[in-house]
């Protein structure tokens, strides 16, 4: 199993987990993803997704802000999306997505387990 598949795998097993993706974010094709459902399609969301990534890339270089983004969430009734634009040297113009049902997850414990899954991510 590749590296990518078990950085998905172990995205999925995050509590409340609905769907998961590793994007690139200058295509905005998704290089692999796991889950999703009708209501959460995750090829639109990856190419969505990419375009608020490349929006608040944009925003911080208009600004001068030279630090690098942690995670973008987003909040909806339902559901917690967390954008987590890779840092690594080989994991650069990527990112991972996560979808999580908010009444099953616990935000802060998501957030620092997509960060131990990002370090340990290898493209």
């Amino acid at each position: 199993m590749s590296n990518l598949d078990l950085a998905l795998k172990d995205m999925m097993s995050i509590d409340g987990a609905v769907g998961a993706a590793v994007v690139d974010y200058d295509s905005g094709m998704a290089l692999g993803h796991i889950g999703g459902s009708k209501a959460l399609d995750l090829q639109v969301a990856s190419a969505g997704n990419t375009e608020v990534v490349r929006a608040k890339f944009r925003t911080m270089e208009q600004l001068g802000i030279k630090e690098e983004i942690e995670d973008i969430l987003i909040t909806i009734s339902t559901q917690y999306h967390i954008i987590r634009p890779l840092t690594g040297r080989k994991g650069k113009g990527l990112f991972i997505y996560a979808a999580l049902d908010r009444g099953r997850a616990n935000l802060a414990l998501a957030r620092h387990r997509l960060r131990e899954i990002e370090q340990n991510l290898e493209v």
